[in-house]
């Protein structure tokens, strides 16, 4: 980064890295992304920067801010946004930040998020700026603003989410007059795109801890407004405690499914830790006290599928995932369905057709979803689930399962019934398929005698 310092030095321009890299710096967590800050005006910026690199682009001149690419003396490369001194404020009503450019570093140093994102280290002369205790708070683990919370979370109601983020992702505790000021300031999130919000919460749902910043969401209320259906959750238990904490329970599926996706080798994945946290969200619009005692939840899987669609769609979510995650919350009591005794094939056959591309995810929630303290049934449930999956793996290798279609087409069809392209084509195929899954592969010949002996019962009953 010599080159790139020794570059706006010699313009006259001040230069500073500046939030999370210093932090992260500090913690000897440096990556290969670095933020700047500088006196410099964005057309100022992407001049300099172009004299060192062809890769330049615009992240958003209006905010201020240049991006470029830069080779290292050893060969590495690493993504530098650089960004003019600013302050960024809401209006009172307004969805988006007003954008003003600064004069000097301690006008963006107070605008900024936290106090140990509010450290600027000069790229001059190697200094350290530390204005509000950052490097004493990241000591202590502590979650502060620069300035008052509430003048802080007014300028961008957005950080009262990126605080409840910053306690799982640093494993930092917010001080109390955060907490009050979160609380208090929750509302102020109704101005704030349903884009940004959607993105923090991934961000914090995608740490590998999200339950310390979900449990501050949930406390300072700011849930209710993001993401209501988690603090409903947090139903009133009978005298008797006849059913157990479902709030709890999510997030203990939650940590279950993120240390599943360790085991099993996959990345953080934010369709299978919505899954996970949302599973349960047709409980509280389900519940009955049936006679005995009981309590039942008859259905909840069918209205927590709509009710994830419905928040995820105000949350602009994409399509896809919104499909993914409501079917997982549709199929994830399937297993029990079945109980805990020998599946058939052509169960094994329907459990793997109607989880198709989600499958994996579906053993990982269905494992997940497993919080008995009775360590018998939790040992007999997870030999169960083992059991069928060896029973799928053993059926694909057998049949091609995860491919699972009729021995024949729909042309193949038509021309042994002598039909044209019609619904009944259709009707044919479904035919097929149930009887694929039903006895397993026909063959050619068997699917064509079983298709005929179908086709002549349907004429005599017409």
């Amino acid at each position: 980064m010599d080159r790139l310092a020794d570059a706006f030095a010699a313009a006259g321009y001040e230069f500073y890295l500046v939030g999370g890299s210093v932090r992260d710096a500090l913690r000897a967590e440096i990556g290969q992304d670095l933020d700047f800050t500088t006196s410099a005006r964005p057309d100022e910026i992407e001049a300099l920067v172009r004299t060192l690199t062809r890769t330049v682009w615009d992240v958003g001149r209006d905010f201020g801010t240049i991006a470029c690419q830069l080779t290292e003396p050893d060969g590495s490369r690493r993504l530098v946004e650089i960004t003019t001194f600013r302050a960024d404020t809401y209006s009172e009503d307004s969805r988006k930040p007003e954008v003003v450019f600064g004069d000097h570093l301690g006008g963006d140093l107070i605008r900024r998020d936290f106090t140990v994102n509010a450290m600027a280290l000069d790229m001059a002369t190697g200094g350290l700026l530390d204005p509000f205790g950052g490097l004493s708070d990241l000591g202590d683990q502590l979650i502060r603003t620069p300035a008052a919370p509430e003048l802080s979370f007014s300028d961008d109601p957005l950080r009262m989410m990126r605080a409840a983020r910053f306690t799982s992702q640093l494993g930092f505790v917010c001080v109390p007059e955060v907490v009050d000021a979160m609380t208090s300031m929750a509302s102020r999130l109704a101005i704030v795109s349903a884009e940004r919000i959607r993105d923090e919460l991934v961000k914090l749902l995608l740490t590998d801890d999200p339950r310390p910043g979900l449990d501050l969401l949930v406390q300072t209320g700011i849930a209710e407004i993001v993401l209501p259906e988690l603090p409903a959750l947090q139903m009133e238990r009978d005298e008797h405690n006849r059913h157990k904490d479902v709030y709890q329970h999510s997030l203990i599926v939650l940590a279950q499914a993120i240390e599943l996706e360790k085991q099993r080798g996959h990345e953080p994945d934010i369709v299978n830790r919505l899954a996970a946290l949302l599973h349960d969200i047709g409980k509280p619009a389900t519940r009955r006290f049936e006679p005995g005692g009981k309590v039942s939840f008859h259905h909840h899987d069918v209205v927590g599928a709509k009710l994830a669609r419905k928040r995820m769609q105000t949350l602009h979510f994409s399509n896809e995932q919104i499909k993914a995650v409501a079917k997982l919350i549709e199929l994830h009591l399937r297993f029990h369905g079945y109980g805990e005794g020998n599946w058939t094939d052509s169960a094994v056959r329907r459990y793997v057709r109607d989880a198709g591309e989600q499958l994996e995810r579906l053993h990982i929630l269905t494992r997940s979803d497993c919080t008995t303290r009775n360590v018998r049934k939790a040992q007999r449930l997870q030999r169960a689930y083992e059991e069928l999956e060896w029973r799928i793996e053993a059926l694909a290798e057998q049949e091609e399962l995860d491919a699972l279609r009729p021995d024949l087409d729909g042309q193949q069809i038509m021309e042994l019934l002598g039909i044209d392209p019609s619904p009944v084509v259709g009707e044919a195929y479904r035919f097929l398929l149930e009887k694929r899954i039903e006895d397993g592969p026909l063959g050619d010949e068997g699917a064509r005698a079983a298709l005929l002996e179908w086709w002549k019962q349907r004429e005599d009953i017409q």
